[in-house]
């Protein structure tokens, strides 16, 4: 007869089993059911084109080659109410053709279900694999990398920092990383490895009553980092295990996590339009100067015309042509086409002199003045 150990482990197996053909047979669904990937996005406007609305924001002079946004790779630290929203956004807006990477080690539970994103079918299934699952019904475009471990783990630290920084396309860096873990501990691990990589990384939480919440923005070496400018109740020196009251969990709010999801978005949206209108700038820059040095000087030969129009050279001496002999100065590229001499402006000068003397000498005194303005 079986011993009760042995007869745990073989459920344990065939659940596990269970939950692999449950995978794979949404798997099979989303396959079946989803559109079509797209190469380039098209700012087309008709119904079957799910980047039209996208691309309205470049046809109106909001932000510059949104398409370069399936060109970033973004990493996403935890994958729970804040995460997987957050993961959700970012693959309807279109981003990482090259891959969204995921960390987490949690599984899906019912207990979720008061959260956006997961579903009851999913639950059991690892967090990374069934929101990759989800994220790639909604948009095929997108390229997810999913790893389901925990990275304070010392082994798994060093993967996870590989990962962020051979995890592009070029196998060079991320673009940003993501944190929206629910615990000090894993906040702690992405800041050490960010500082150590110089990896800019944005981090986020939701408070315990989930009434609240917020979002850091971290750049190694020039601001504090998460270590130096800690939470109050880190600097406090309070635990925050002992914190929780036995029998209560951490309250959580759909609306709250939304909320922190969306800012979070939204700002790395920000930063990726900064990034490239900074870049763009910079190349302009080098071409315009690149310009400037091969440019030679052009010699223009007009033909005579009829209507004697001609062009001065722009490199003439512009201060000599701005100031006329009789000291009137004018704007630049604008001439007289004659001049008054000299004497017969002296001469004026002078006869508006004789007659300012002969006014001075006839001044009429304010009571004279009265007296006559009453006689008419």
């Amino acid at each position: 007869m079986t011993s009760v150990e042995e007869l745990q482990l073989k459920i344990k197996e065939l659940e596990e089993k269970v939950k692999e053909l449950s995978l794979k047979n949404q798997e099979h669904n989303v396959s079946s059911h989803a559109r079509a990937k797209i190469d380039h996005m098209s700012a087309e406007v008709v119904d079957s084109n799910p980047y039209s609305r996208l691309m309205a924001l470049k046809r109106m002079g909001i932000v510059e080659n949104y398409e370069k946004i399936r060109t970033y790779t973004v990493a996403v630290v935890g994958v729970g109410g804040v995460g997987s929203v957050t993961a959700e956004m970012l693959t309807r807006c279109g981003i990482g053709k090259v891959k969204l990477i995921l960390f987490d080690y949690d599984k899906v539970e019912l207990a979720n279900m008061n959260r956006l994103f997961f579903q009851p079918h999913q639950a059991g299934l690892s967090k990374v694999d069934a929101a990759a699952n989800t994220l790639q019904f909604i948009n095929p475009d997108v390229t997810f990398e999913t790893h389901n471990y925990n990275v304070t783990t010392l082994e798994n630290f060093e993967h996870f920092m590989g990962r962020l920084k051979s995890g592009s396309l070029s196998e060079g860096p991320v673009d940003l990383v993501l944190s929206c873990v629910d615990n000090y501990e894993a906040r702690m691990a992405v800041n050490r490895a960010c500082n150590e990589l110089g990896q800019t990384w944005f981090e986020s939480g939701v408070s315990e009553n989930a009434v609240s919440g917020h979002i850091q923005f971290l750049i190694p070496g020039e601001i504090a980092c998460f270590d130096c400018a800690p939470p109050l109740v880190v600097a406090s020196q309070i635990d925050e295990k002992t914190l929780k009251k036995e029998g209560v969990c951490a309250a959580s709010l759909p609306t709250t996590m939304g909320i922190v999801a969306g800012l979070l978005v939204q700002n790395v949206l920000k930063k990726r339009q900064e990034e490239y209108r900074k870049r763009k700038q910079e190349e302009d820059a080098s071409g315009q100067n690149v310009e400037e040095a091969k440019e030679e000087e052009v010699v223009v030969v007009h033909e005579d015309n009829e209507w004697g129009i001609s062009l001065v050279d722009e490199s003439s001496n512009v201060e000599s042509d701005s100031k006329t002999s009789s000291g009137l100065h004018l704007s630049q590229g604008i001439r007289v086409a004659f001049e008054r001499s000299t004497d017969s402006s002296n001469k004026d000068t002078e006869a508006l002199e004789s007659e300012g003397d002969g006014w001075e000498e006839a001044e009429v005194s304010l009571d004279d003045l009265m007296a006559q303005m009453k006689t008419l």
